[in-house]
């Protein structure tokens, strides 16, 4: 059986952690390579600090394909997640004094994605979604249209708390930690709401694929 009994240290500030098995080493894994990609940030976000157009760049790259993945998910509308990631980045770039010590780069941007799309969908209530046609005979069951529209609708149906809490754990990969602080909630709540949230979503996707394959 496949054991590993040692510590691994982190970078600076990370405490030591046995590894112990193969999902601790995946864990300690994940945790320092998150806690190097902020290295980085910081390290970009100085340069950038000084008008260096290419760490700005790096830091765009990083990051807008999440946040616009979130928006599109969160809105359904590709045109609304171009101007909320365009929104989000120019909010970040704009208050890069302010990431430092706690307020990391990555979760400043993401609370900016988070609030940027609520107020969106604010706005947006006197004009719901496009409905989807009841007949997408056209698209052949598992075509990528297909699986996409009724990824949306399952989506669309979930409560907004659990839609919220899935999409910012699955699509921005934010950690429980970031998205109780964001959604004033304990971690426990959101922990509870992702997995309600994601055993509802694949249940109603079992439902909209079943009738397409009869």
């Amino acid at each position: 059986r496949f054991m590993v009994r040692e510590t691994v240290s982190g970078p600076k500030g990370l405490p030591r952690k046995n590894i112990g098995s193969p999902g601790n080493l995946f864990e300690t894994l994940r945790v320092l390579g998150s806690a190097l990609l902020e290295c980085e940030d910081t390290e970009l976000v100085q340069r950038a600090r000084h008008s260096d157009r290419a760490a700005l760049q790096q830091l765009f790259v990083r990051y807008s394909g999440r946040v616009h993945a979130y928006a599109l998910r969160s809105t359904g509308r590709g045109e609304r997640a171009d101007d909320i990631t365009q929104a989000t980045c120019v909010r970040a770039f704009a208050k890069l004094d302010s990431f430092s010590g706690r307020a990391t780069f990555r979760a400043g941007v993401f609370s900016i994605a988070v609030n940027q799309t609520r107020n969106a969908m604010r706005r947006s209530l006197s004009h719901p979604m496009e409905e989807l046609p009841e007949d997408l005979s056209s698209d052949a069951p598992e075509s990528t249209s297909w699986l996409r529209g009724r990824l949306r609708r399952a989506l669309e149906e979930l409560p907004e708390g659990y839609r919220e809490v899935v999409l910012m754990h699955d699509v921005l990969q934010m950690p429980h930690e970031e998205i109780a602080e964001l959604r004033a909630c304990s971690v426990g709540t959101s922990k509870s709401q992702l997995h309600k949230g994601r055993a509802r979503l694949r249940m109603r996707l079992k439902e909209l694929y079943e009738p397409a394959r009869t």
